[in-house]
């Protein structure tokens, strides 16, 4: 094999699955840069010899990519197309003695708190002073921002803490230090994120301290939104509509992902919490902020899941009316309690029942985005596509979300805040013109 040992290493990050995974690949990118190696992230040139594939190990699907990304790499290095393959994330931390035995070809695989045994692979030191220091993959005015680390929730179908470890929560003084040094880059939104955001502090403070943190976020000047994903329902602390009411650059928008709404399935999955206690939960949260966006995901063909309970579902959606719903479809994962149980329902039954639910959400988000048609929005530029821009308003996240169309002659740059004036709706999307 041809080797490339007298060119300088160009190392190549490729992130699968979720946002928590991203910042783990650009605080390794940052760590890279720091120590003066040659970092690109997903760059679809052949110009690096090394690449670092950060896998996804959380359902069926995810833990597929994963592996059939390794392999396309590891072709290549066999085509001598590249030097080094390295393995991180979810994937290896949990099937690493398995992986090694079926993809020897590849040269090391480290897991997901592994980041100072990389880069001494990498020949690079760990500097602990680069404190929230990374290199952004996401464009410039937006940026994800992770608080804590793993979970000590039980839920029966998932295999995160598997991976991720318990809770662990940043201090409130280093996000604070993160976030500025993200506005210093130009980042006017950051998207708080964690396996579970409402456990914030329990760790660290011995009380639930997520107020605390939003309070001083939203002080760093420059800070234009601040998002919350990835709410826990169980024991939520309402402290948060207090701050989120009070400080203007905090977005009234919640991403709370509830599972099911069936009371059966609710107490299969371990949520710790009830239909009627959902139900009251939200009206709490809708009363303590007007016209707040909420978000929720949802599991179709959990073991045991019966037509009623589907049924059980779309009545709540239809009675609740969401903003935006996202519907998985269940994964059989191994070592979770759930995997006692028999996974009764075929894979193409539940992409069905996944497709009724989300064909019922489907007219609620119609409607409920009809209603902003001839009224005005505070939108961020994300992007020009096609020649024409493409924005969010402060309801909207990032990929997840709807997307505003903005019509306008004026040259107008991404993270550019405007006013638009809404003039067409449709099932996932907003049309509007300047102002």
């Amino acid at each position: 094999m041809k080797t490339r040992s007298l060119k300088k290493d160009k190392v190549n990050i490729i992130t699968l699955g979720c946002s928590k995974n991203l910042v783990d690949s650009e605080v390794l990118s940052g760590q890279l840069k720091a120590n003066d190696i040659d970092v690109v992230h997903e760059s679809k040139k052949r110009d690096h010899n090394i690449v670092v594939i950060n896998t996804c190990g959380f359902i069926d699907k995810a833990k597929e990519e994963s592996i059939n990304t390794i392999l396309d790499h590891v072709e290549l290095k066999k085509q001598g197309r590249l030097d080094k393959v390295y393995v991180t994330g979810c994937l290896s931390e949990r099937y690493r003695n398995h992986l090694e035995t079926e993809i020897p070809e590849v040269d090391a695989f480290f897991g997901t708190m592994e980041l100072p045994l990389i880069l001494k692979k990498l020949e690079a030191d760990y500097k602990a002073e680069l404190v929230g220091e990374r290199m952004l993959s996401t464009p410039q005015h937006y940026a994800y921002m992770k608080i804590s680390e793993g979970c000590n929730r039980t839920c029966s179908f998932c295999a995160i803490p598997l991976m991720r470890g318990q809770h662990i929560s940043k201090p409130v003084e280093q996000l604070v230090t993160e976030a500025k040094g993200l506005v210093k880059k130009g980042v006017k939104e950051i998207m708080l994120i964690a396996q579970e955001l409402t456990y914030y502090g329990l760790d660290i403070y011995k009380k639930r301290e997520l107020p605390r943190l939003l309070h001083a976020l939203a002080d760093v000047e420059g800070l234009e939104w601040i998002r919350l994903h990835y709410a826990y329902p169980t024991k939520f602390p309402l402290e948060i509509l207090d701050v989120m009411r009070e400080r203007d650059n905090i977005c009234k928008y919640l991403d709370m992902p509830l599972q099911h709404i069936a009371d059966p399935m609710l107490k299969a999955m371990k949520r710790q919490i009830t239909r009627k206690e959902i139900f009251d939960l939200i009206q709490a949260i809708r009363e303590k902020v007007p016209g707040i966006c909420l978000r929720t995901t949802l599991i179709a063909g959990f073991p045991g899941e019966t037509e009623e309970d589907v049924e059980d579902v779309k009545r709540f959606l239809e009675e609740v009316r969401f903003d935006r719903v996202g519907v998985f479809t269940y994964s059989h994962e191994e070592n979770t309690s759930a995997y006692a149980l028999e996974d009764n329902i075929p894979a193409e039954e539940k992409e069905r029942r996944a497709q009724d639910i989300m064909e019922t959400q489907q007219e609620i988000s119609l409607e409920k985005n009809q209603e902003k048609v001839g009224k005005v929005f505070k939108v961020i530029v994300d992007k020009k596509e096609s020649g024409r821009y493409l924005g969010r308003t402060e309801f909207d996240s990032v990929e997840v979300d709807n997307e505003v169309i903005i019509n306008t002659d004026r040259k107008l740059k991404p993270g550019d805040f405007v006013q638009v004036k809404i003039t067409k709706a449709f099932d996932y999307d907003l049309e509007g013109e300047l102002v």
